[in-house]
C-alpha cells in the first residue's frame, strides 16, 4: 500500500506513470490496429503471415502470465516496468528497419515476454498498491481511462506524422521509431518516479495469510471462474475483431489508408468514456447484467458488419457501427473482472483466479489473428471479412450464454438471501 504520508503530487505522478506505461508499451506489438495495410506492405507479408506474427506474440504472452504473477511478488514494480519499457523500445528500434519475416517473428515473440512476463502483473500490483482496499475500483477505473486517453493522444499525433511523411514505408518506419523512443523515455521516467517496496511493507506481505493448495483447488473448481473465463475470451475476441475495422474500411469500402487509420484511432477515443461509464452502470444494475447487454449490442453490431454492402456511400453507417461496437467492447473490458466479486470468488484468491482467467480468456491473442489472416487470404475481399465477422459474432453468442448463466447464479443467490 502506498504510504499515507506521500504527497498528492507524487501519488498522481505514480498513477500518471502507470497510465503512460500501460498504454504506450502495447502500441508496438499491436501496431497493426492502426497500420494494418502499411505494415503488411512494408514487411511484404500475406494476411496469414501477419496473423502468424500476432499468434506468436500471443503464445509467448500466454506462457508468461502465470510466471509473471510470481515474478511481480518477488521483484519491485519499478524494476520490472522499467525493464519492460526499455527492452520493448529497443526491440522496436530494430523492428523499424523492417527485418526479415523470421526476425519479425522473433521480435514479436520477445514482445510477448516483455509486455507480459515482466510487465502485466507488475502493472496490476502497482495499481492495487496505489489505493486502499475501499478504492480499488476507482484505481483501476482511472488506470483504464488514463490508458485510453494516452492511446488516443499518442496515436493521433503519430498518425498525423505518418500522413505528413507520405503514408509510405519511410513514414511507418519513423512512426515505429517514435513509439520505441516513447517506450524508452517512459521507462526512464518510471525508474525515477516509482519506489521499491520498503522493508516494512515486505514484512507485512510475508506475514499475510497465504493461500494453500486446497484453497487453490477449491477456487479452480468453482464453475463461475470458468464461466468468467469464457466471457473474457468472447469479449477479447471481439476486441481483436475490432482490429479488422481498419483494413475493412480500406479493402471493402475503398477508403484511404489515412481514413482507415483515423477510424482505428477514433475507436480508441471511446475507450476512456465507455469503460468508466460501464463501471458506474454496473454499480447500479450489476456487473453480469452490464455484460449481458454489452454482448447483445456487440452481436447486433457485428451483424451489421456482416450484412452491410461494401459501398463507399454507406461509409457513415460504417463509422457509426464502429463506434457502437467499440463502446460495447470497451464496456466489457471495463467490467468483466468485476464479475469475480459478483460471482463470489474469495478476495484472497483473486490472484489465482485472475491467472486462470488470463490464460484462457486471452487465448484470442493466439488464434484470432491466425483465423483472420487465413480467411482473408482464402476469401479475398468482402467475403473474407464477412466470414470473419460471423466467427466473432458466434463467439459473442457463446459469451452471452456464459454471462446469462452467471446472471442466473447471481439472481439465485439474491433470492436465497431474501428467503433467509
Amino acid at each position: 500500500m502506498i504510504d499515507s504520508t506521500m504527497s498528492t503530487f507524487r501519488r498522481w505522478l505514480i498513477m500518471t506513470c502507470l497510465c503512460l506505461s500501460g498504454a504506450i508499451i502495447y502500441l508496438l506489438p499491436y501496431l497493426r490496429e492502426v497500420y494494418y495495410i502499411p505494415l503488411q506492405k512494408a514487411l511484404q507479408l500475406s494476411n496469414t503471415q501477419l496473423g502468424i506474427l500476432m499468434s506468436v506474440f500471443g503464445v509467448t504472452a500466454m506462457i508468461s502470465y502465470l510466471p509473471g504473477g510470481w515474478l511481480a511478488d518477488k521483484i519491485s514494480a519499478r524494476k520490472l516496468i522499467t525493464l519492460s519499457m526499455l527492452s520493448t523500445g529497443i526491440a522496436g528500434l530494430y523492428f523499424a528497419t523492417f527485418p526479415s519475416y523470421r526476425l519479425a517473428i522473433a521480435i514479436h515473440a520477445f514482445w510477448g515476454v516483455s509486455v507480459t512476463l515482466t510487465f502485466w502483473a507488475a502493472l496490476i500490483k502497482a495499481t492495487r498498491n496505489w489505493a486502499p482496499p475501499t478504492q480499488q475500483g476507482r484505481a483501476f477505473g482511472i488506470l483504464e481511462s488514463g490508458r485510453g486517453t494516452v492511446e488516443v493522444v499518442s496515436s493521433a499525433a503519430l498518425l498525423a506524422v505518418f500522413a505528413k511523411l507520405g503514408s509510405g514505408n519511410f513514414a511507418l518506419s519513423r512512426v515505429i521509431i517514435l513509439f520505441s523512443l516513447l517506450d524508452i523515455i517512459i521507462g526512464l521516467i518510471v525508474w525515477f518516479s516509482l519506489e521499491d517496496s520498503s522493508k516494512d511493507e515486505s514484512e507485512k506481505e510475508k506475514n499475510k495469510e497465504k493461500i494453500g493448495l486446497q484453497e487453490i483447488i477449491k477456487v479452480l473448481k468453482m464453475p463461475v471462474v470458468w464461466l468468467i473465463s469464457i466471457v473474457i475470451l468472447a469479449a477479447y475476441s471481439a476486441y481483436w475483431g475490432s482490429y479488422y475495422f481498419t483494413p475493412y474500411a480500406t479493402d471493402v469500402f475503398l477508403m484511404s489508408v489515412v481514413f482507415g487509420g483515423a477510424l482505428g484511432m477514433g475507436k480508441m477515443l471511446i475507450k476512456p468514456f465507455s469503460a468508466l461509464g460501464a463501471g458506474f452502470i454496473a454499480d447500479k444494475i450489476g456487473s453480469s447484467k452490464t455484460v449481458v447487454w454489452s454482448f447483445v449490442i456487440l452481436i447486433f453490431s457485428f451483424g451489421v458488419f456482416i450484412f452491410i454492402p461494401g459501398n463507399p456511400s454507406l461509409v457513415l453507417i460504417l463509422v457509426i457501427n464502429t463506434a457502437i461496437a467499440a463502446a460495447a467492447i470497451y464496456a466489457l473490458r471495463g467490467v468483466y473482472f468485476a464479475l469475480l466479486e459478483e460471482g463470489g470468488v474469495p478476495l484472497a484468491a483473486t490472484g489465482i483466479a485472475t491467472g486462470a482467467l488470463s490464460v484462457i480468456g486471452f487465448t484470442p491473442d493466439i488464434f484470432i489473428p491466425l483465423v483472420g489472416g487465413v480467411l482473408l487470404d482464402r476469401y479475398p475481399g468482402v467475403l473474407g471479412y464477412r466470414y470473419f465477422f460471423i466467427f466473432i459474432a458466434g463467439l459473442c453468442i457463446i459469451g452471452l450464454l456464459a454471462a446469462l448463466l452467471i446472471l442466473g447464479k447471481v439472481v439465485k443467490k439474491k433470492e436465497i438471501r431474501k428467503i433467509s
